[in-house]
């Protein structure tokens, strides 16, 4: 590493430290209880909310299958290494497709615990995977089982704050947003080592169209009669999952040289 990839690295910690002491400074942010009150409530064959249960099988199906390619060696990496970082995205992935059928069996806090639970290990698997492209792959290995510890925890942190009546959900609010924000930034700092960088632009994009299908929830559920807002945010965030594990079958290493030139 020369001197300005240190000097970008150093930014990169410099910036998320401000970002962090910012939400931070942010007063406790409580879970409101009129999020677990999704607009389709249809059941159909004796499931409840059955849309909104059902949808989560793309999310098993999609994880199951970025292990499998994993694990069969189709995708190429530089560094074998870097299977670690995205086997624990495509393992959270695969796991949120259990505990997000399971809360939207039964909405609650205690369900939407396991739910954001395999979620905030998917992001942290998502980070990692590109801080060890961007900057290598010790640096990213090195720093997951710290994500892995942050990301989760800060799913504990939320529910023990809710257990005893001040819940807070600033440190899973960091965790969650902040790699959205971050992985970008690498784009843009450090040369890419493989082809397709794009594709991870079209990925965020549309986790961030699903984000707003949720937060329209009600408001397209009364628009189609048919399809709610978190149903399309199920199948809109399912097909970034499908657009990444594209990605990681069609990329394919860049040279040294162009890395440079890159950088």
């Amino acid at each position: 590493m020369d001197s300005r990839e240190r000097a970008r690295v150093g930014f990169v910690g410099i910036l998320t430290l401000a970002v962090a002491l910012v939400v931070a400074a942010l007063p406790p942010i409580p879970q409101p209880q009129w999020y677990h009150a999704f607009a389709d409530q249809r059941a159909w064959f004796g499931i409840p909310h059955f849309l909104d249960v059902a949808s989560n099988v793309f999310f098993l199906v999609l994880g199951a299958a970025g292990l499998w390619q994993l694990a069969s060696g189709r995708l190429v990496l530089v560094d074998p290494r870097e299977r670690w970082p995205w086997g624990v995205f495509f393992l959270g992935i695969a796991a949120t497709g259990i505990t997000s059928a399971c809360y939207h069996w039964a909405p609650d806090n205690a369900g939407l615990f396991w739910d954001r639970l395999t979620m905030a290990t998917a992001f942290m698997g998502w980070l990692a995977a590109h801080l060890a492209e961007r900057i290598g792959a010790r640096a990213g290995l090195a720093l997951l089982p710290a994500l892995l510890l942050l990301g989760p925890g800060s799913v504990v942190y939320w529910s023990f704050t809710e257990a005893v009546g001040v819940g807070d959900l600033r440190p899973y609010g960091f965790m969650h947003f902040y790699p959205a924000l971050l992985v970008p930034l690498l784009l843009w700092l450090f040369p890419p080592r493989y082809t397709r960088a794009g594709d991870v632009l079209v990925v965020l994009t549309l986790y961030a169209t699903a984000l707003a299908a949720e937060w329209l929830d009600r408001p397209l559920f009364t628009l189609s009669g048919t399809l709610s807002g978190h149903t399309l945010k199920h199948g809109l965030a399912a097909f970034a999952v499908y657009w990444a594990l594209r990605m990681l079958r069609q990329r394919r290493p860049v040279s040294d040289e162009k890395r440079l030139m890159a950088g």
